[in-house]
């Protein structure tokens, strides 16, 4: 059977080897942490418990067409929540904006604000309904690596005004600030600055919409613990505590498998990075291997900023938090240019904070809560390492800021366990080129065919997940699965067919449940 070895246990990976074994491959993930899931970690802490990295699921379909390629349903295997709101956005002079995700409820939102804006949201929702239907569901299933596959969907791109900014897109329907920023914030989701990301990234609303906005019982590491039970269920290998040192090839341009870190040589047909695109070109392939133009760009390209992550355990709960809570900057605009293209200083803070017990009760013990406060910060490409003083106050500034300007009072004094990381835990252990938490910045000038192909335009290696097409966040890591693991079956076909017995996937998956 042809052997393909994946690198890395992310959900990129994980996706990838289903959809590879499924096509009749036999797969070796190797994966150097001691657990599965890269970014998607679970951090415990006495009796709380958080996720590391992201926390929502958003297109549920995507993870049950993997568990249909295994015989299964995400409604078997998983028990999902539909979040409502979905996330609640405070702002810093005292105003507050749920988004439900519902026609009704979120026109009533935005007519607090501004009654002449619903209409322009109602615009906002039809433009961006068109660019995920041509953009998304269309452009993001194929591969980018052919100038004129681009160039042939390129007038469709100029038509939904890709060419705009998300910032920019949005204004056209809706003047009022704090809407504004409501429906312009969402590429920082994925390392993108809302005042250059393409305007293709504003389709999130509709996205969240089309779904809903999902909290996974036992948060991502259950979504995690499926997809690597669905690879070994299908028959794949993983093997953790396996960093790669260095990609082997055979002396004339063409990977042909790994070696790790304790010298084990491990062969392959084809090898598929869920690594860092950078890491892997610039530090995996031997020198005299790596293209010269994709080295030279890796290294001058945008990178996603970086983030401070702060794991709280504390013994109370604050009741103007939501399941999913953000805290906007007074000046939104001017933290995005310190944030992408400043010195390292940020005059203000925004905050993502997660509080899963509202959903989960197993995340705390009764009436506490184990809060993830993420602050957006460059990445260290802009600020150089974190010194331990540097940590320090950082983490004063983060919990008084919360405490004295936006009210979450006592917070301090709540404290009962504690675990932080800075964009060093990004370089250090997840391997991150210059600690960007979500690889290349989503600009137009680093999408579709001008972002990392998954071909990596070298014989015998494919690149999944973030860095590559169609960008960062589950949805994207997922669709590049599928997008990867086409060119692969293209350009190197199983040797030997199996066959995975599945039933019809249904228009709609119930078996959820609502929480108010």
């Amino acid at each position: 059977m042809t052997h393909v070895l994946v690198i890395g246990a992310g959900i990129g990976g994980l996706a990838t080897a289903i959809r590879l074994l499924h096509h009749g491959y036999r797969v070796t993930v190797v994966e150097a942490l001691d657990r599965l899931g890269g970014r998607a970690g679970v951090l415990e802490l006495g009796p709380y418990r958080f996720d590391t990295g992201p926390t929502l699921i958003t297109l549920p379909s995507l993870l049950d067409d993997l568990c249909r390629l295994a015989g299964t349903t995400l409604d078997d295997e998983l028990r999902l929540v539909r979040l409502t709101p979905a996330y609640r956005i405070l702002f810093s002079d005292g105003a507050c904006f749920d988004y439900w995700g519902e026609a009704e409820r979120d026109e009533a939102e935005v007519a607090r604000f501004s009654p002449d804006a619903v209409l322009g949201f109602r615009r906002l929702l039809t433009a961006t309904q068109r660019i995920y239907e041509r953009a998304f569901e269309d452009l993001a299933r194929v591969p980018f690596d052919r100038l004129t596959t681009f160039l042939r969907i390129l007038p469709e791109l100029l038509a939904v005004r890709a060419h705009e900014s998300v910032y920019r897109f949005v204004g056209q329907f809706l003047r009022e600030p704090h809407l504004r920023m409501v429906f312009s914030f969402h590429p920082l989701f994925i390392g993108g600055n809302p005042l250059r990301a393409s305007a293709i990234y504003s389709i999130v609303p509709y996205l969240e919409r089309r779904e809903g906005v999902f909290f996974a019982i036992g948060g991502m590491a259950s979504v995690v613990a499926l997809l690597g039970q669905l690879v070994q269920r299908l028959g794949g290998t993983i093997q953790l505590n396996a960093p790669v040192e260095r990609l082997l090839t055979n002396g004339h341009g063409r990977v042909t498998g790994v070696v790790l870190a304790d010298g084990t040589g491990l062969a392959a047909d084809a090898v598929v990075a869920n690594s860092d695109v950078a890491t892997t070109i610039l530090e995996l392939l031997p020198a005299a291997e790596r293209p010269r133009l994709l080295a030279a760009w890796l290294r001058r390209a945008r990178y996603s900023m970086s983030c401070y992550l702060l794991y709280l355990g504390i013994d109370r709960q604050f009741e103007q938090l939501r399941h999913h809570t953000i805290i906007m900057p007074l000046d939104y605009e001017q933290q995005l240019r310190e944030l992408f293209d400043g010195n390292s200083t940020l005059s203000e803070l925004a905050f993502y904070l997660h509080a899963p017990a509202r959903t989960d009760p197993t995340f705390a013990p009764p009436g506490h809560e184990s809060l993830y406060i993420l602050v957006p910060v460059p990445h260290l490409g802009k600020t150089g390492p974190w010194s331990e003083d540097q940590q320090h106050r950082f983490r004063e500034r983060v919990l008084t800021t919360l405490e004295y300007v936006h009210g979450l009072e006592g917070l301090g004094r709540a404290i009962r366990v504690a675990r932080e990381w800075t964009p060093m835990h990004f370089w250090k252990v997840l391997r991150s080129f210059k600690g960007a938490a979500f690889s290349l910045e989503p600009t137009l000038l680093q999408s579709a065919f001008f972002r990392p192909h998954n071909r990596a335009g070298i014989p015998g290696l494919y690149f999944v997940g973030a860095g590559t097409h169609p960008g960062a966040g589950i949805p994207g890591v997922l669709l590049s699965a599928a997008v990867t693991t086409g060119v692969l079956c293209e350009d190197i076909p199983p040797s030997k067919s199996v066959s995975v017995m599945v039933n019809e996937r249904p228009r709609a998956i119930g078996g959820r449940i609502d929480a108010e």
